[in-house]
């Protein structure tokens, strides 16, 4: 990936990261680890992010 990315595209990448991140644990415990995973995780190097 290029070094220089233009300010949109390292704005979607930032959110594709942040979807990436795991559930909390203050929300596992509040729902009493009915809400565990996160459908949106994804693997940094075995999917591809297609953000343009």
């Amino acid at each position: 990936m290029a070094a220089r990315k233009s300010s949109p595209r390292k704005i979607r990448l930032l959110k594709k990261t942040r979807q990436a991140s795991p559930v909390p644990a203050w929300i596992i415990l509040k729902t009493k680890r009915s809400v565990r995973t996160n459908p949106k995780r994804r693997a940094w190097r075995s999917t591809d992010v297609e953000v343009g």
